[in-house]
């Protein structure tokens, strides 16, 4: 029988896990090339040989996306297989267009056969977009667990910028473990804040491989989903965050309304500092599509390490990268951090260099910088703007320690975040009923 030939579009996360579940030893199938988008340096590599399996002796290359339509035609491709998140519906939708324009078939590969089953209980942490506070649900929910005696792992949505091989199972317990991996900014923003509580933290590129060796430590697993993708773990309990400051996203995003749907818990977070009309409309969006789901109101307890230090004063606020570039926030935690303490924002924009600069420009953020580091360069780009900007103190948004990599030179306080729940006692409840 002659093999399908099939491209998978991702961003080095979601299309990965696809191939290693529905194609790796398939012979019925030929991967010819994986699409990268979204996050820069990642096209023009190979998945190696070591994951890819006996049937790929080459690997498979790593093209950019903009290349797909000259493919399907080159290599007569069946199928696309579109493996990425935290995209408009619309936008998808454009890209099948494309797609099927150019004489392939266009598929979206649901949860049956990509969710792993655990020999452990699974608590799967999702979202509707990049930055509704999975990490902070994450703490709050191991928490309980650690109260109940519990060992907690959290497995983290990847993001393997490096060398892929090396990079197929990781485990994070210490900050030497951060260099030994050679972390970017936006790994140790998700996987910091979990150490910092004593919780192991699991990534990396083989997710069965991951789950696996998790299981040899945890009595309890936590799926922290990032990049609103779904759990590549099949769940016992899934909580999914909505956002009221991006009402509506919860109807409109790829796969946020899938998390929505499927989920037994929906946290709406960040009500302290939202609009009740907000509120209100994600609530009824919610209910409208998951009837059977609890709903759980809750906060998100902004506080700072030492307010003296902004009180009144001219501040720079570096938030978390992700949330402010695809995830489309205009702010953060650092933002209501200022304004809680009548700080007034210095305009970062003009001092800052390179791609910095140039991801500012784009996503329009010129009162907040933000936290960029894929790259070495781009960490050198982030501490030279650092550097430069004329202000009397720092407002770190961003979860991870940043100072601990950068030289900030200036005072500064960090931004803690920390869930409250509204109906007390709801999540414990829930959790417990696992045990």
């Amino acid at each position: 029988m002659t093999k399908k030939k099939v491209i998978i579009m991702g961003a080095a996360g979601r299309d990965f896990h696809n191939f290693n579940t529905n194609f790796r030893g398939n012979p019925d199938y030929e991967v010819v090339c994986f699409t990268a988008t979204q996050i820069p340096g990642i096209d023009d590599k190979k998945y190696p040989v070591e994951l890819a399996g006996d049937l790929y002796p080459q690997g498979i290359p790593i093209v950019p996306e903009e290349k797909i339509k000259g493919l399907i035609k080159e290599h007569d491709i069946d199928e696309v297989v579109f493996a990425y998140s935290d995209v408009a519906n619309d936008y998808v939708m454009h890209k099948a267009a494309i797609v099927n324009a150019a004489g392939a078939d266009f598929k979206l590969i649901g949860t049956k056969t990509t969710m792993v089953k655990s020999t452990k209980p699974v608590i799967a942490i999702c979202a509707v977009r990049t930055g509704c506070g999975k990490s902070q649900v994450t703490r709050f929910v191991s928490k309980l667990l650690q109260d109940q005696g519990k060992k907690v792992v959290a497995i983290r949505h990847p993001m393997p910028y490096g060398d892929l091989a090396k990079q197929a199972v990781q485990r994070f317990e210490t900050y030497e473990d951060f260099d030994k991996h050679e972390c970017t900014i936006e790994e140790r923003e998700e996987y910091e804040v979990h150490v910092e509580k004593g919780i192991i933290v699991y990534a990396g590129v083989d997710y069965e491989a991951i789950l696996r060796q998790a299981e040899q430590e945890a009595d309890v697993i936590i799926w922290d989903g990032g990049n609103n993708d779904t759990s590549f773990y099949k769940p016992d309990l899934m909580i999914t965050i909505v956002d009221p400051h991006r009402p509506g996203h919860e109807l409109k995003y790829y796969p946020g309304e899938t998390n929505v749907r499927m989920a037994d818990l929906v946290i709406i977070n960040k009500e302290d500092t939202a609009q009740q009309s907000n509120i209100d409309l994600v609530r009824k969006n919610v209910q409208e599509i998951n009837p059977g789901a609890k709903i759980l109101d809750a906060e998100s307890v902004i506080s700072v390490d030492q307010p003296e230090l902004i009180e009144g004063k001219n501040v720079l606020i570096i938030e978390d990268g992700p949330t402010l570039t695809h995830g489309g926030m205009k702010y953060g935690a650092g933002f209501f951090a200022a304004k809680n303490h009548n700080a007034t924002p210095v305009n970062p924009e003009p001092y800052a260099v390179g791609e910095l600069k140039e991801t500012m420009h784009k996503f329009n953020h010129n009162q907040i910088l933000p936290a960029m580091g894929y790259s070495e360069s781009q960490i050198e780009e982030l501490k030279t703007t650092i550097s430069a900007v004329d202000c009397d103190a720092v407002i770190i948004g961003t979860p991870m320690n940043l100072p601990k990599l950068i030289p900030i030179g200036k005072p500064f306080t960090r931004v803690n975040y920390d869930l409250k729940e509204k109906q007390e006692g709801t999540l414990k409840e829930l959790v417990l009923k696992l045990f």
